[in-house]
């Protein structure tokens, strides 16, 4: 089994687009560019969604025509729609990334839409994306458990995940939106899942809501998935789970996946120096504890 793992970063996207205070656009592009030398092979930019839903990421145009792209490494955008992905074209977005829910609920709530609704709403940006060569990544969200339902079928993730690698999507991450799993569960899911697609098309997204997400992940890597999204410094709070830290670490997953003998490719204390600048920015410590951990020896 290939012992290669690639992390997704996400920190400056999902990291940053629930912070309260506005982040400068200079410091979404020097995080960009920091994070650029670490040896990472993705990192999720911004998202091209409505100024009013998300006014943190308003200025995605900006960051996205800021940063200085590093050869061998993709730089994906969140779009919720076409009108998004428009925006992103403009600029030169090379791949993109569309989200959506296995818990009907949460996307009643959140999106206004179904989940049949909402993978209608992809069709014609998947057809749009083949025929402008751009790759398209799928989320499908509250894959463990839902902030409004409660428990979520396996069926439902199953059924959501096999309906947008069909559309195209060439990879599926499964996201945990309020971090409520353990790994028997979530080795469970992900088994059920990559029984109707492949491994190599999966990812996991763990936020670490109750303490699981590393458990949660090497779980999930001894079934074989070798794709994990992050955030550096744990940048990211749930908005849906009250006090939740948010997403794992990019540097505690990296710290346990060297510890188990996985390959990174990743320069450890680089990326740790960038998730402590990062929290400086941010106004305060890092949520790495391994970032802690480093800058104390």
């Amino acid at each position: 089994m290939d012992d290669f793992v690639r992390i997704v970063e996400v920190g400056p996207r999902d990291g940053l687009q629930n912070e309260a205070r506005p982040v400068d656009t200079a410091d979404k592009i020097e995080l960009i560019r920091q994070l650029s030398l670490t040896g990472l092979r993705t990192i999720e930019a911004t998202s091209f969604v409505s100024p009013r839903w998300v006014p943190q990421l308003a200025d995605a145009a900006e960051v996205y025509t800021g940063i200085t792209r590093v050869p061998g490494i993709a730089y994906p955008v969140l779009v919720p729609n076409e009108q998004g992905y428009d925006r992103a074209l403009a600029v030169g977005v090379q791949e993109v990334a569309v989200f959506t829910a296995a818990s009907e609920t949460f996307n009643r709530t959140n999106t206004n839409a179904g989940i049949d609704e909402s993978l209608a709403r992809f069709a014609p940006i998947l057809e749009r994306a083949k025929a402008d060569g751009v790759k398209v990544r799928g989320y499908v969200s509250t894959v463990l458990g839902c902030p409004y339902q409660g428990e979520v079928a396996v069926s439902e993730v199953v059924r959501v995940a096999r309906a947008l690698h069909e559309m195209g999507c060439y990879e599926i991450s499964l996201g945990d939106t309020i971090g409520v799993g353990t790994p028997r569960k979530a080795r469970a899911m992900l088994k059920a899942v990559a029984s109707e697609l492949p491994m190599a098309a999966l990812a996991v997204h763990f936020h670490d809501t109750y303490g699981q997400a590393l458990a949660n992940i090497d779980a999930c890597l001894e079934e074989g998935v070798r794709v994990v999204d992050s955030a550096v410094s744990g940048a990211g709070g749930c908005p849906y789970a009250k006090g939740a830290s948010g997403n794992v670490a990019s540097e505690d997953v990296v710290y346990m996946l060297h510890g188990i003998g996985m390959r990174t490719g990743i320069d450890l204390p680089a990326l740790a120096t960038t998730g402590r600048w990062l929290a400086a920015r941010l106004g305060r410590e890092t949520g790495s504890k391994t970032g802690k951990a480093l800058a104390a020896t």
